[in-house]
């Protein structure tokens, strides 16, 4: 069964639907040479829609007919695993702390999209995530996929997104309209260009937009 949030499966019509579709293709158009084969998403702070809009997102690239693995790497507050309404007893904290451990991936009601939940919480999620095994889980996946989808936590928050950043090809930050503080999200695109992160741009959740401008 879709759920709630997943618009992209319960109103694939709705305008809503068509500008996550039209996010994939921004996104596939911003490195035709060098397509992206692993992709950050996080936000400036808590509550801005980042999780929402990576599983949407995730779900347009699996409808267009690409193998997809959704990492949860919000080793802080998971939530993909609720959208998708899975369990979450083994994950990436899982892969990352047992030797020769296989990525626990989890099918999905969506065809070619598959979930990797975080796993239990683990006390520093900072040190697994900088740490040398998950880049070769990264490696693992990289093989067993052709886009690799990361949900971090806000990065000014704590620096997992900054240090998982240095390890994919690219960054989305998601900002709230009416929500967003300007100066938070300026703050939080400086502190990822520091880390060495390639930021594609912004997505802006929450705006409102008229159906009409979807109609055809």
């Amino acid at each position: 069964m879709a759920e709630p949030d997943l618009v992209t499966l319960t109103a694939p019509r709705s305008a809503a639907a068509e500008a996550y579709r039209t996010l994939r293709t921004n996104v596939q158009l911003s490195s035709i040479d060098n397509p992206i084969r692993a992709l950050l998403v996080t936000s400036a702070s808590a509550d801005e829609g980042k999780s929402t809009t990576l599983a949407n997102l995730a779900v347009s690239f699996a409808q267009a007919g690409q193998r997809v693995v959704l990492v949860d790497s919000d080793l802080r507050r998971p939530s993909l695993h609720t959208i998708f309404g899975v369990a979450n007893e083994r994950g990436l904290t899982t892969m990352l702390l047992e030797d020769d451990a296989e990525a626990p991936l989890v099918d999905t009601a969506v065809p070619s999209l598959r979930l990797l939940p975080s796993g239990p919480v683990p006390p520093n999620p900072s040190e697994l995530l900088g740490s040398r095994r998950i880049e070769q889980g990264i490696e693992r996946l990289r093989s067993q996929s052709d886009l690799l989808l990361f949900d971090a936590p806000p990065a000014l928050a704590v620096s997992d997104a900054a240090v998982l950043s240095r390890k994919v090809d690219a960054v989305l930050l998601v900002v709230s309209a009416g929500k967003t503080k300007r100066d938070h999200a300026s703050r939080a695109r400086q502190q990822l260009e520091r880390a060495g992160a390639r930021l594609l741009g912004v997505v802006l959740t929450n705006a409102t937009v008229e159906e009409a401008v979807y109609s055809y």
